[in-house]
């Protein structure tokens, strides 16, 4: 049985690491489930997992068992308290980071027996461009790009763009910048992207905001807690519930390519 409503998917990438795009997905997704949203998130780092440690969950089980065929993928969700839905990924594991086409078209199966009314499933994708990334951003609606203010994040940002506008027709990135000292500098971060490229790529790109550089986000990542519940009024944490409304503002697709089986289909195509 499939899903029977349109999900709002939105993969959450940054071209490289340590742009702290997990903690983003972690508390974006949180937010939307405590707004009574129906919130799936999906660790896709298959070879790095980490949502789970920054949420001090014990996971048994991963995607890897489903790929094996010894469990179903509702056996591995876990569930938090808020109620939001996580899926996680296998930690170490290399051979997750690369699946056969016949394993791919496991996971698709998978998530269409899935059959939850999910609003929303937020991917939190691997650092890089690998296949892996480009799956999973080309079958995403809404691709969110975090960028941080260091040369490698915008040169890496545009790489992957340019692959993904290139190789899979996608044409519009929302762009979050990330660990900023002012929202100024957010603004100058955006401009520097939206330089390249227009000058290179023929891409619409849609600034959603800044999270502010913040000190009680890693302690909130040391004591495994999402920044959002221990420090619900530091800046970071503002900053996300702000950019989740923004999320909430965003249209849901009203056709079949919203439903998730389709989301599955196109991740493996």
């Amino acid at each position: 049985m499939g899903s029977t409503k349109p999900v709002k998917v939105i993969a959450i990438t940054g071209g490289k690491g340590g742009v702290g795009k997990t903690n983003i997905s972690v508390n974006l997704a949180l937010y939307l489930s405590q707004q009574g949203r129906h919130v799936m998130l999906l660790d896709a780092d298959l070879g790095l997992a980490n949502v789970d440690v920054m949420l001090g969950l014990k996971v048994r089980r991963n995607l890897q068992h489903v790929l094996a065929g010894e469990c179903e993928l509702n056996d591995i969700v876990i569930t938090d308290s808020s109620g939001l839905q996580i899926i996680p990924a296998s930690s170490g594991m290399q051979k997750m980071a690369e699946l056969s086409s016949a394993e791919h078209a496991g996971i698709i199966r998978a998530f269409s027996d899935i059959g939850q009314n999910l609003d929303y499933l937020l991917v939190d994708t691997s650092a890089g461009i690998t296949d892996n990334v480009l799956s999973f951003t080309r079958a995403a609606q809404d691709v969110l790009l975090v960028v941080c203010d260091e040369p490698t994040s915008i040169t890496d940002a545009y790489a992957l763009m340019k692959v993904l506008h290139r190789d899979h027709n996608i044409e519009r990135f929302k762009i979050v910048a990330n660990m900023v000292r002012t929202p100024q500098e957010g603004r100058e971060i955006f401009a520097k992207l939206s330089k390249v490229t227009d000058k290179f790529l023929n891409v619409m790109l849609e600034y959603v905001g800044s999270v502010p550089f913040d000190e009680n986000v890693r302690r909130a990542i040391k004591k495994q807690k999402p920044i959002i519940d221990l420090f619900p009024r530091s800046p970071a944490s503002v900053a996300i519930k702000a950019l989740g409304k923004k999320v909430e503002n965003w249209p849901i697709p009203m056709n079949a390519s919203g439903h998730i089986e389709f989301f599955m289909e196109r991740l493996v195509q």
